[in-house]
């Protein structure tokens, strides 16, 4: 079978293990990995609890909508990584201070969990989460190969990362699970500003206009990186996601180079090869569509939503 056969072939498996005759086992797996995800590299954290308590923000919000949906969470993930480690300060701090090549899946968990813990942890646990987040991040400080000093409590660099982040979970869920609106996204970006402001985010995007003109006047300063294919081998290969969704994992990595503003894509090098293919990207929405009809119970948009007294699958009825 020729190069191009072998990979449609592919594609069409990847699609097939996702599909509805598979629902059952795959919620199943699912619901197991989301119970090993809280994990979290060792921290324990149980969303149903303490119970009435509310989030940073309410289960109608954009947030609570966006965040319950595991494809786009990892596409949106590694999108945000992609624009993060455009920036050179950024880059240095995370590559020079954290476990990442080393240990990427634990790295991922811990990443992955202080971001639920944001938007669906009872107020009094996440503040907490990210008071300690604030106090490793006093820590790391150092330069970058150029020479310029970087720290990780510099505001305008803690401002690039929480509009990193908005941008790629908000664009994969609108490309791959529900196109939103101009309106979603505003209300999107206005509920980050709590969590924004326990971060030391000052000045963070509050509406999709910020967002823009944020990323207007990063943009001179983003340049390429060899680092940047290096995450992109680790985030094909890492077993961060279960299986079956492991047999995707690296079309998802191309669907986030997909939704990378072309701009920045321009200055990392990433060209159309290493986006997604036309039958992929329908894959890929269909998967992303699925998974988010699927209501895990161990995952933490369920307890939040147990813990606040509502049906666990309050946040998959129809809007």
């Amino acid at each position: 079978m020729g190069e191009r056969g072998r990979g449609t072939w592919g594609v069409a498996m990847r699609f097939s293990v996702f599909d509805t005759p598979l629902a059952g086992p795959i919620e199943a797996r699912l619901d197991s990995a989301a119970k090993a995800f809280l994990d979290g590299g060792g921290l324990r954290v149980d969303f149903s609890e303490p119970k009435g308590e509310p989030a940073l923000v309410g289960p109608d919000s954009v947030s609570w909508r966006v965040f319950k949906n595991p494809v786009s969470l990892f596409i949106g993930g590694v999108a945000a990584v992609l624009l993060e480690f455009a920036e050179p300060r950024v880059r240095s701090g995370v590559w020079d201070h954290s476990t990442f090549r080393q240990d990427p899946v634990t790295r991922l968990k811990r990443t992955g969990l202080a971001a639920m813990v944001t938007v669906y942890g009872a107020r009094s646990v996440a503040e907490q989460m990210i008071e300690g987040v604030n106090r490793r991040h006093a820590r790391v400080a150092g330069a970058t190969p150029s020479g310029e000093p970087y720290s990780a409590t510099d505001p305008e660099l803690l401002r690039w990362v929480q509009a990193t982040a908005s941008y790629g979970f908000l664009e994969a869920y609108s490309a791959y699970v529900s196109p939103l609106t101009d309106a979603d996204r505003n209300r999107y970006y206005a509920e980050s500003q709590a969590s924004a402001a326990l971060y030391g985010a000052a000045g963070a995007p509050a509406s999709l206009d910020e967002q823009k003109a944020l990323f207007a006047r990063m943009l001179p300063r983003l340049e390429p990186s060899g680092i940047v294919f290096e995450f992109l081998q680790i985030m094909k290969k890492a077993p961060a996601l279960p299986q079956p969704l492991q047999l995707s994992q690296h079309s998802f990595v191309r669907a986030a180079v997909d939704i990378t503003p072309p701009e920045v894509r321009a200055i990392l090098g990433l060209g159309r090869r290493y986006g997604l293919r036309p039958f992929e990207a329908r894959v890929v929405r269909r998967m992303g569509r699925r998974a988010d009809r699927i209501v895990l119970r161990s995952a933490p948009a369920a307890q939040a939503c147990r813990r606040l007294g509502l049906p666990e699958d309050y946040l998959y009825r129809p809007c």
